[in-house]
């Protein structure tokens, strides 16, 4: 293993903030795969998936099975200034990091840093980016793939190396264009999304879902080959799902507290009850929500608190 800094940045009246990378293999083979962790500052989970990984990754190193011409790249955080002072997004003018891309080495704080990612990424086969949502919520662990061209095809194939129930194609919106896996696209890198169930919290049980997931999607493209007590579960056969078919439970009338009965990954029947709104004031039942279709609970809402129209749940029908 080699540790480095992939960038450095002053900041006033603290110490440099260093975004550090973990290399695996032969430096100087095949640039095969990189994974990056946490781009803000509440992406707790992302940041503890590639903290497991290096882990993981060393041992496996340690023990000779890393193919002799690979080489596998994990920077577990992006953002450590935002995830120190516990705020989201950059603390100087809250701007987004994986909304600067492809960046700007001469830009504002963000975009250089997504150009000094960007410039090391951008030489890899494969990318995976540990991901969050911009609604606090739980996800069943999923692969994403952005619909970006004829590369994006080809990495909607390779998705089933991940062994995830389920793989999501999406089409892109404007705002995808200016994120690490548009990005990583556009320089020729099968780029994946890669969503556990958590984001401000641990969650060790999907957190093992995801990094198991990470390892058979090596082991499958032969970077690593994993043997003894190393050897990952087998996956699932992954089912492609496109964005549109998630089915929104939503807030019809009424705002208040958001009691939930169901959560991620549960299998839920049409009809079936999935939790409620409670007015604020003497918690008396405003609305109770139910599943239009059976399915599986894809998203579940963690937010206590609900307002109007908010989506609660999203279902993945069977």
């Amino acid at each position: 293993m080699i540790r480095g800094t992939i960038y450095q940045m002053d900041i006033p009246h603290r110490e440099p903030m260093r975004i550090r990378g973990f290399e695996f293999g032969n430096e100087r083979g095949e640039r095969s795969c990189a994974i990056i962790g946490s781009m803000r500052g509440n992406e707790v989970q992302q940041a503890f998936v590639c903290a497991n990984l290096i882990s993981l990754m060393a041992r496996i190193e340690q023990a000779g099975m890393i193919a002799k011409n690979k080489c596998i790249l994990v920077i577990p955080c992006v953002n450590p200034l935002s995830m120190n002072v516990q705020q989201r997004f950059w603390p100087g003018d809250s701007a987004d990091i994986n909304r600067s891309f492809p960046g700007d080495a001469h830009g504002r704080s963000t975009e250089r840093i997504a150009a000094a990612i960007m410039r090391v990424a951008r030489l890899f086969t494969y990318g995976m980016q540990l991901c969050s949502f911009n609604q606090p919520g739980d996800f069943l662990p999923h692969v994403r793939i952005t619909d970006q061209g004829p590369i994006s095809a080809k990495s909607l194939e390779l998705a089933a190396d991940f062994g995830f129930e389920f793989a999501m194609h999406r089409k892109p919106t404007p705002f995808d264009t200016t994120t690490l896996n548009y990005a990583w696209q556009e320089s020729g890198t099968h780029a994946f999304s890669l969503y556990s169930s958590a984001t401000d919290r641990i969650d060790t049980a999907s957190a093992k879902a995801v990094t198991d997931a990470v390892l058979r999607f090596l082991a499958t493209r032969k970077v690593i080959e994993l043997v003894g007590d190393m050897q990952v579960p087998a996956g699932h056969h992954s089912r492609i799902l496109q964005e549109a078919e998630l089915v929104d439970v939503r807030t019809e009338q009424s705002s208040g507290f958001f009691v939930p009965a169901a959560h991620a990954g549960d299998r839920v029947r049409a009809g079936q009850r999935l939790g409620g709104v409670l007015d604020a004031m003497d918690s008396h039942l405003l609305e109770s929500l139910t599943a239009p279709v059976s399915g599986r609970v894809f998203f579940m809402r963690t937010d206590p608190l609900i307002q109007q129209h908010m989506v609660a749940f999203r279902i993945a029908p069977e």
